[in-house]
Protein backbone atom coordinates (compact mmCIF):
# COMPACT_ATOMS: atom_id res chain seq x y z
CA UNK A 1 0.00 0.00 0.00
CA UNK A 2 1.13 3.56 -0.71
CA UNK A 3 2.00 5.90 2.16
CA UNK A 4 1.75 9.59 1.29
CA UNK A 5 3.79 11.92 3.48
CA UNK A 6 3.65 15.20 1.55
CA UNK A 7 0.81 17.64 1.01
CA UNK A 8 -1.31 16.42 -1.91
CA UNK A 9 -1.67 18.53 -5.04
CA UNK A 10 -4.81 16.54 -5.93
CA UNK A 11 -7.37 15.19 -3.47
CA UNK A 12 -10.33 13.00 -4.37
CA UNK A 13 -12.55 12.45 -1.33
CA UNK A 14 -15.69 10.30 -1.40
CA UNK A 15 -16.31 10.96 -5.09
CA UNK A 16 -19.64 9.69 -6.40
CA UNK A 17 -20.91 10.03 -9.95
CA UNK A 18 -24.40 8.99 -11.03
CA UNK A 19 -25.59 9.42 -14.62
CA UNK A 20 -29.28 10.25 -15.02
CA UNK A 21 -31.57 7.90 -16.99
CA UNK A 22 -30.84 7.94 -20.72
CA UNK A 23 -34.56 7.72 -21.52
CA UNK A 24 -37.74 8.70 -19.65
CA UNK A 25 -38.57 5.98 -17.18
CA UNK A 26 -35.10 4.46 -17.46
CA UNK A 27 -32.69 3.78 -14.62
CA UNK A 28 -29.85 5.97 -13.47
CA UNK A 29 -26.30 4.54 -13.63
CA UNK A 30 -23.99 4.76 -10.64
CA UNK A 31 -20.57 4.93 -12.31
CA UNK A 32 -18.50 5.81 -9.22
CA UNK A 33 -19.63 5.07 -5.68
CA UNK A 34 -17.06 6.21 -3.11
CA UNK A 35 -13.63 7.01 -4.51
CA UNK A 36 -10.93 8.41 -2.25
CA UNK A 37 -7.23 8.98 -2.94
CA UNK A 38 -4.71 11.81 -3.10
CA UNK A 39 -1.57 12.56 -5.09
CA UNK A 40 1.40 14.56 -3.82
CA UNK A 41 3.17 17.12 -5.97
CA UNK A 42 5.44 15.63 -8.62
CA UNK A 43 4.23 12.04 -8.45
CA UNK A 44 3.47 9.87 -11.50
CA UNK A 45 0.37 7.78 -10.76
CA UNK A 46 -1.32 5.27 -13.06
CA UNK A 47 -4.93 4.15 -12.81
CA UNK A 48 -6.10 0.75 -14.05
CA UNK A 49 -9.28 -1.26 -13.66
CA UNK A 50 -11.75 -3.51 -15.47
CA UNK A 51 -13.36 -2.25 -18.67
CA UNK A 52 -16.27 0.00 -17.76
CA UNK A 53 -14.89 0.70 -14.29
CA UNK A 54 -15.29 4.45 -14.69
CA UNK A 55 -11.67 5.40 -15.38
CA UNK A 56 -12.56 8.01 -18.01
CA UNK A 57 -15.48 9.27 -15.92
CA UNK A 58 -13.07 9.81 -13.03
CA UNK A 59 -10.65 11.73 -15.23
CA UNK A 60 -13.41 13.94 -16.63
CA UNK A 61 -14.59 14.76 -13.11
CA UNK A 62 -11.05 15.66 -12.05
CA UNK A 63 -10.63 17.77 -15.19
CA UNK A 64 -13.80 19.69 -14.35
CA UNK A 65 -15.55 18.44 -17.48
CA UNK A 66 -18.20 16.49 -15.53
CA UNK A 67 -19.85 17.57 -12.28
CA UNK A 68 -19.57 15.16 -9.37
CA UNK A 69 -22.79 13.89 -7.82
CA UNK A 70 -21.22 13.88 -4.36
CA UNK A 71 -17.82 14.11 -2.70
CA UNK A 72 -14.93 16.54 -2.97
CA UNK A 73 -12.36 17.22 -5.68
CA UNK A 74 -9.56 19.60 -4.78
CA UNK A 75 -6.52 20.89 -6.66
CA UNK A 76 -3.95 22.60 -4.44
CA UNK A 77 -6.58 22.85 -1.71
CA UNK A 78 -9.20 24.54 -3.91
CA UNK A 79 -12.42 22.89 -5.03
CA UNK A 80 -12.55 21.87 -8.70
CA UNK A 81 -15.72 23.45 -10.11
CA UNK A 82 -14.63 23.68 -13.76
CA UNK A 83 -11.52 23.06 -15.87
CA UNK A 84 -8.59 24.29 -13.71
CA UNK A 85 -6.15 26.69 -15.34
CA UNK A 86 -3.20 24.75 -13.94
CA UNK A 87 -4.26 21.43 -15.47
CA UNK A 88 -3.80 19.99 -18.96
CA UNK A 89 -5.36 16.86 -20.49
CA UNK A 90 -4.12 14.52 -23.23
CA UNK A 91 -6.83 12.28 -24.65
CA UNK A 92 -6.61 8.98 -26.54
CA UNK A 93 -8.04 10.32 -29.81
CA UNK A 94 -5.22 12.62 -30.87
CA UNK A 95 -6.74 12.93 -34.37
CA UNK A 96 -9.74 14.72 -32.91
CA UNK A 97 -7.75 16.94 -30.57
CA UNK A 98 -5.57 18.49 -33.30
CA UNK A 99 -6.85 20.92 -35.93
CA UNK A 100 -5.77 19.57 -39.34
CA UNK A 101 -5.88 23.01 -41.02
CA UNK A 102 -3.45 24.48 -38.47
CA UNK A 103 0.30 23.93 -38.42
CA UNK A 104 1.96 21.95 -35.66
CA UNK A 105 3.20 25.15 -34.07
CA UNK A 106 -0.23 26.78 -34.24
CA UNK A 107 -1.80 23.71 -32.62
CA UNK A 108 0.69 23.81 -29.77
CA UNK A 109 0.26 27.56 -29.27
CA UNK A 110 -3.55 27.53 -29.31
CA UNK A 111 -4.17 27.11 -25.53
CA UNK A 112 -1.52 29.75 -24.84
CA UNK A 113 -3.29 32.17 -27.18
CA UNK A 114 -6.57 31.52 -25.38
CA UNK A 115 -4.81 32.22 -22.07
CA UNK A 116 -3.66 35.61 -23.34
CA UNK A 117 0.07 34.90 -23.71
CA UNK A 118 2.05 37.24 -25.94
CA UNK A 119 3.17 36.13 -29.39
CA UNK A 120 6.81 36.00 -28.28
CA UNK A 121 5.96 33.92 -25.21
CA UNK A 122 3.82 31.54 -27.28
CA UNK A 123 6.64 31.05 -29.76
CA UNK A 124 9.20 30.42 -27.01
CA UNK A 125 7.02 27.94 -25.12
CA UNK A 126 5.96 26.04 -28.24
CA UNK A 127 9.56 25.72 -29.41
CA UNK A 128 10.64 24.40 -26.01
CA UNK A 129 7.74 21.93 -25.91
CA UNK A 130 8.35 20.62 -29.43
CA UNK A 131 12.02 20.17 -28.59
CA UNK A 132 11.05 18.25 -25.43
CA UNK A 133 8.98 15.76 -27.46
CA UNK A 134 11.56 15.42 -30.24
CA UNK A 135 9.72 17.35 -32.95
CA UNK A 136 12.28 20.01 -33.80
CA UNK A 137 11.83 21.06 -37.42
CA UNK A 138 8.16 20.03 -37.60
CA UNK A 139 6.73 23.43 -36.67
CA UNK A 140 5.38 24.22 -40.16
CA UNK A 141 3.96 20.79 -40.91
CA UNK A 142 0.30 19.89 -40.56
CA UNK A 143 -1.03 17.04 -38.39
CA UNK A 144 -2.17 15.05 -41.41
CA UNK A 145 1.43 14.99 -42.65
CA UNK A 146 2.60 13.21 -39.48
CA UNK A 147 2.36 9.61 -38.27
CA UNK A 148 0.01 8.72 -35.45
CA UNK A 149 2.83 8.65 -32.94
CA UNK A 150 4.07 12.06 -34.05
CA UNK A 151 0.56 13.49 -33.82
CA UNK A 152 0.31 12.28 -30.23
CA UNK A 153 3.68 13.93 -29.56
CA UNK A 154 2.13 17.18 -30.80
CA UNK A 155 -0.78 16.71 -28.38
CA UNK A 156 1.69 16.11 -25.54
CA UNK A 157 3.74 19.15 -26.60
CA UNK A 158 0.60 21.31 -26.49
CA UNK A 159 -0.05 20.16 -22.92
CA UNK A 160 3.58 20.68 -21.90
CA UNK A 161 3.71 24.17 -23.41
CA UNK A 162 0.83 25.16 -21.15
CA UNK A 163 3.15 24.39 -18.19
CA UNK A 164 0.48 22.68 -16.10
CA UNK A 165 0.71 21.86 -12.42
CA UNK A 166 -0.86 18.50 -13.17
CA UNK A 167 -1.10 16.54 -16.42
CA UNK A 168 -4.00 14.11 -16.97
CA UNK A 169 -3.59 11.44 -19.64
CA UNK A 170 -6.52 9.25 -20.71
CA UNK A 171 -5.22 6.09 -22.44
CA UNK A 172 -3.13 8.30 -24.74
CA UNK A 173 -1.22 5.47 -26.45
CA UNK A 174 -4.04 3.00 -27.09
CA UNK A 175 -4.26 3.81 -30.79
CA UNK A 176 -0.57 3.50 -31.75
CA UNK A 177 1.59 0.49 -32.58
CA UNK A 178 3.66 -1.33 -29.96
CA UNK A 179 7.04 0.24 -30.84
CA UNK A 180 5.61 3.75 -30.95
CA UNK A 181 3.87 3.08 -27.66
CA UNK A 182 7.16 2.10 -26.03
CA UNK A 183 8.80 5.28 -27.34
CA UNK A 184 5.94 7.43 -26.03
CA UNK A 185 6.07 5.74 -22.62
CA UNK A 186 9.74 6.69 -22.34
CA UNK A 187 8.88 10.19 -23.51
CA UNK A 188 6.32 10.62 -20.72
CA UNK A 189 8.84 9.56 -18.08
CA UNK A 190 11.45 11.89 -19.59
CA UNK A 191 9.09 14.89 -19.55
CA UNK A 192 7.86 14.04 -16.06
CA UNK A 193 11.40 13.92 -14.66
CA UNK A 194 12.63 17.01 -16.49
CA UNK A 195 9.64 19.26 -15.76
CA UNK A 196 8.64 17.96 -12.34
CA UNK A 197 4.96 17.91 -13.33
CA UNK A 198 2.43 15.73 -11.51
CA UNK A 199 1.01 13.07 -13.85
CA UNK A 200 -2.21 11.05 -13.54
CA UNK A 201 -2.16 8.43 -16.30
CA UNK A 202 -5.18 6.24 -17.07
CA UNK A 203 -4.46 3.03 -18.99
CA UNK A 204 -6.01 -0.36 -19.70
CA UNK A 205 -2.54 -1.92 -20.04
CA UNK A 206 -1.18 -3.43 -16.81
CA UNK A 207 2.41 -3.64 -18.10
CA UNK A 208 2.32 0.02 -19.08
CA UNK A 209 1.07 1.05 -15.65
CA UNK A 210 3.90 -0.81 -13.88
CA UNK A 211 6.54 0.50 -16.27
CA UNK A 212 5.45 4.13 -16.01
CA UNK A 213 4.19 4.67 -12.51
CA UNK A 214 5.46 5.29 -9.04
CA UNK A 215 2.04 4.12 -7.88
CA UNK A 216 -0.75 2.14 -9.51
CA UNK A 217 -4.30 2.70 -8.25
CA UNK A 218 -6.51 -0.29 -9.05
CA UNK A 219 -10.21 0.45 -9.41
CA UNK A 220 -12.96 -2.04 -8.69
CA UNK A 221 -15.75 -2.92 -11.07
CA UNK A 222 -18.67 -0.51 -11.33
CA UNK A 223 -19.82 1.12 -9.11
CA UNK A 224 -16.21 2.05 -8.60
CA UNK A 225 -14.09 2.28 -5.45
CA UNK A 226 -10.32 2.03 -4.95
CA UNK A 227 -9.57 -1.68 -4.67
CA UNK A 228 -5.79 -1.38 -4.20
CA UNK A 229 -3.09 1.27 -4.16
CA UNK A 230 0.23 -0.31 -5.14
CA UNK A 231 3.66 1.25 -4.66
CA UNK A 232 5.89 0.51 -7.65
CA UNK A 233 9.24 -0.07 -5.99
CA UNK A 234 11.28 -0.43 -9.18
CA UNK A 235 14.49 1.53 -9.82
CA UNK A 236 13.83 5.11 -10.84
CA UNK A 237 15.95 4.71 -14.00
CA UNK A 238 13.98 2.44 -16.32
CA UNK A 239 14.30 1.12 -19.85
CA UNK A 240 12.04 -1.12 -21.86
CA UNK A 241 14.26 -4.21 -21.88
CA UNK A 242 15.84 -4.46 -18.44
CA UNK A 243 12.89 -3.09 -16.48
CA UNK A 244 10.34 -5.43 -18.05
CA UNK A 245 12.61 -8.43 -17.44
CA UNK A 246 13.15 -7.50 -13.78
CA UNK A 247 11.62 -10.20 -11.51
CA UNK A 248 10.05 -7.45 -9.38
CA UNK A 249 8.32 -6.03 -12.47
CA UNK A 250 6.81 -9.47 -13.10
CA UNK A 251 5.69 -9.75 -9.46
CA UNK A 252 3.99 -6.36 -9.53
CA UNK A 253 2.37 -7.12 -12.88
CA UNK A 254 0.94 -10.39 -11.59
CA UNK A 255 -0.30 -8.76 -8.39
CA UNK A 256 -2.16 -6.02 -10.25
CA UNK A 257 -3.54 -8.49 -12.76
CA UNK A 258 -4.86 -10.61 -9.89
CA UNK A 259 -6.51 -7.57 -8.33
CA UNK A 260 -8.26 -6.72 -11.60
CA UNK A 261 -9.46 -10.29 -12.01
CA UNK A 262 -10.78 -10.18 -8.46
CA UNK A 263 -12.57 -6.94 -9.30
CA UNK A 264 -14.16 -8.61 -12.29
CA UNK A 265 -15.21 -11.62 -10.22
CA UNK A 266 -12.94 -13.77 -12.38
CA UNK A 267 -11.13 -16.75 -10.88
CA UNK A 268 -8.07 -15.90 -12.95
CA UNK A 269 -8.43 -18.20 -15.93
CA UNK A 270 -7.99 -15.46 -18.49
CA UNK A 271 -4.50 -15.70 -19.98
CA UNK A 272 -4.49 -12.36 -21.79
CA UNK A 273 -2.78 -10.34 -19.10
CA UNK A 274 -1.50 -7.10 -20.51
CA UNK A 275 -4.09 -5.70 -22.84
CA UNK A 276 -7.48 -6.90 -21.68
CA UNK A 277 -7.95 -5.28 -18.31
Amino acid sequence: MSLETTTPVLRVDGLRKVYPPATPGGESVEAIRDLTFSIPQGQLVCIVGPSGAGKTTLLKCIAGLLPATAGKLELEGKAITGPPRTMAVVFQEYGRSLYPWMSVQANVELPLKSAGSSKAERRERSSEALHAVGLDGSEDKYPWQLSGGMQQRVAIARAVAYRPQILLMDEPFAAVDAQTRADLEDLVRKIWKELGVTVLFVTHDIDESVYLGQRVIVLSNRPTVVQDDVTIDLPDERDQLSTRSDPRFVELRHHIYGEIQRAKGNSGGDEQVAATA
